[in-house]
């Protein structure tokens, strides 16, 4: 039996497949970079090893430090995850050569799938349909312009040995081949160190849909179903589902057999996606990724199993927990895949420190799949990827009104994020209906990303937060602020851009932004605000930093500015003259003891919430004492200063 495993890769992917392995009792051994250093997958493994610095190419691209560090710690097998070394048929090898099992395929598998021209030649052979293409070793510009026109336009240049959009160019006419081929050629070159490419006939509006293929040593293989992952940006998927939606059951079953072809083909072992285009009825072998997919989450949901305790089985020798005829889908599941990026800047990467990260409770359908928590930095040196949103539902409609309120509830800030855009997407009308083409996101770019943000919701939010912060309201808004009742209790909120005022009405708060009146109450209990605006009740996150507020309400992030750190608070009623507003530190005395002041005239600082609040004369006449020395605490509500009123 396997017992100790070592996980060559970092983030989400090794905690999802750490926690599997302590189900089944095996010691967890991680790897990290110097950016890695106090990462989630750090702290949740048994033993941890530092193998280089940040960057990829010196750290978990590195094969011999991964095989040293499995040595050093006596681990018996190792799981590649996904991306990094997982589809590396030499180091696949090189693991087995020193003993070590790679949870993963054959070597040889891999290679075979490696080139996409050999991958299409072997399925050729198994009776995979294919794209109508040029897939062979001739190079030549003339004789691959001939091949375009045999095949005809529009074509698709492809790298053969390239992935996520590198080396592709989609050619409409004879004009623009030589080009194209050649632009085609350079980026394959500089991104896979090989300029092989290959030639398919374009199709225009195909779908995605893959099929998960499982495989053991003892010649069986078996298809999970399928999954559509039609939704991609720039080449990359960004929600997925399972089952495909739209397909008989004859054209299910039809890519199924054909993905275990494919798998038996190869000599496959462990687990595998075999990705088809499909153009209505008619489906065609992209290419097979010899490792456990990003989306795998969306089949366990439907098959309830767990794909990664079947990889390490399988890696044990085991035969297959199942066989095809007992292998059933049940409900509809999709994934969300949450980047730190930024959907209006054409998906631009953010790196930064996740200030705040909260997600919806799991269970009842609802999981998470994450290797981040709020405090966390998104390293500019690895993918952008946050967490992944997984439900389940008993129906295709059930299941994506599920995740449409599951992105609501998921708060982030310190960083922008696609999770507005992805509520969008989740409840588009044209998604509604079905899985759109692979270029519906292209093409839709400009009116996917323009958000209708409530922002008179969200600044009366922030301003009923930042009243409530002030110090938890016990009693009375009017004791809040150090009023006493029956007296008015008045204060303006420091957001730049809008006029606030915040007047005390009974227990709640009369809320007026710019124009607009509101009537709120509510409560803050760390960072989650629950609230009644004019009745209805709300909840949102808010996070407290220098200089601004952010507000997490709905699928929305919204960030406002405070007017200065040097507040001047306006405690209109004599009847609690230079009372601080909140707990905090004594800054600094502004004028001599026995002076003259006038009212408004600026007397005392205090800091609190890393911010300067300057407190005013209530009226003019004579500074008599201070009531705590500069550095000293002072609890909300006390005084501060007293100024003896002139004649």
């Amino acid at each position: 039996m396997l017992k100790k495993i070592l996980i060559a890769n970092r983030g989400e992917i090794a905690c999802r497949v750490m926690r599997t392995a302590k189900k089944l009792g095996m010691t967890t051994v991680a790897v990290y970079s110097d950016a890695d250093a106090h990462s989630q997958h750090v702290k949740l493994a048994d033993e941890a090893y530092h193998i280089g610095a940040a960057p990829t190419k010196d750290s978990y691209l590195v094969a011999d430090k991964i095989l040293e560090v499995a040595k050093r710690s006596g681990a018996d097998c190792v799981h590649p995850g996904y991306g990094f070394l997982s589809e590396n048929d030499t180091f696949a090898n090189a693991c087995e050569q020193v003993g070590i099992v790679f949870i993963g395929p054959p070597a040889t598998a891999i290679e075979a799938m490696g080139s996409k021209t050999r991958a299409k030649e072997i399925m050729a052979s198994a009776n995979v349909p294919l794209v109508p293409g040029y897939y062979g070793q001739q190079q030549d510009s003339d004789f691959l312009a001939a091949e375009a026109e045999k095949i005809g336009y529009p074509v698709l240049i492809k790298a053969a040995f390239g992935g996520g959009g590198k080396g592709m160019r989609v050619v409409r006419g004879q004009s623009e081949f030589l080009a194209a081929l050649e632009g085609a050629k350079r980026e394959a070159k500089a991104s896979f160190g090989n300029d092989l490419v290959l030639l398919e006939r374009y199709v225009d509006k195909p779908r995605h849909v893959e099929v998960q293929v499982f495989a053991d040593a003892h010649g069986n293989a078996v298809y999970l179903g399928d999954r559509d992952c039609s939704l991609q940006r720039r080449h990359q998927k960004v929600i997925e589902e399972a089952p495909a939606p739209g397909l008989s059951d004859s054209l299910r079953q039809a890519m199924g057999e054909a993905a275990v072809r494919c798998a038996k083909a190869i000599n496959y072992r462990g687990a595998g996606t075999v990705e088809f285009l499909l153009c209505g009825d008619e489906f065609f072998f992209m290419e097979m990724n010899t490792r456990l997919q990003v989306e795998h989450p969306v089949t366990e949901m439907v098959t309830g199993q767990d794909l990664v305790a079947w990889q390490i089985r399988v890696a044990n020798g085991e035969v297959l927990p199942l066989t095809q005829n007992q292998i059933s889908l049940t409900g509809h599941s999709f994934e969300a895949r949450i980047y730190a990026e930024d959907p209006v800047e054409n998906f631009m990467p953010c790196s930064g420190t996740l200030a705040c990260l909260t997600f919806p409770a799991e269970g009842d359908g609802v999981r998470i799949d994450t290797g981040v928590i709020s405090g966390d930095e998104i390293s500019p040196f690895y993918d952008p990827m946050i967490a992944k949103l997984i439900v389940h539902g008993a129906s295709r409609d059930v299941a994506l009104n599920k995740l449409s309120h599951a992105l609501e509830q998921v708060h982030l800030c310190g960083l922008k994020s696609n999770i507005a855009f992805l509520h969008h997407l989740a409840n588009h009308p044209v998604f509604k209906q079905g899985a759109p083409d692979t270029h519906f996101i292209d093409t839709q770019t400009a009116t996917l990303t323009q958000f209708e943000v409530p922002v008179d919701t969200m600044v009366t939010l922030a301003a009923l937060a930042f009243v409530l912060h002030q110090k938890p309201c016990r009693q009375s808004p009017w004791q809040q602020l150090g009023f006493k009742l029956n007296q008015a209790a008045h204060m303006n909120v420091p957001f730049i851009g809008h006029a606030i005022t915040a007047t005390a009405v009974g227990t709640h708060w009369s809320i007026q932004v710019d124009n607009n009146v509101c009537i709120a109450e509510g409560s803050l209990q760390g960072q989650l605000l629950t609230a009644s605006l004019d009745g209805k009740k709300v909840t949102a996150h808010v996070v407290f930093a220098e200089g601004e507020l952010t507000i997490m309400f709905g699928p929305h992030q919204f960030s406002i500015e405070l007017l200065s750190k040097h507040y001047i608070s306006e405690q209109e009623h004599e009847a609690a003259p230079l009372a601080a507003p909140l707990n905090g530190t004594v800054v600094k005395h502004l004028k001599a003891i026995n002076s003259k002041v006038q009212k408004g005239d600026a007397i005392v600082v205090i800091e609190a919430m890393k911010m300067e609040y300057t407190l005013t004369a209530p009226y003019s006449g004579t500074l008599q004492s201070y009531c705590f020395a500069e550095g000293e605490l002072v609890s909300h509500g006390a005084m501060l200063a007293i100024v003896e009123a002139q004649e």
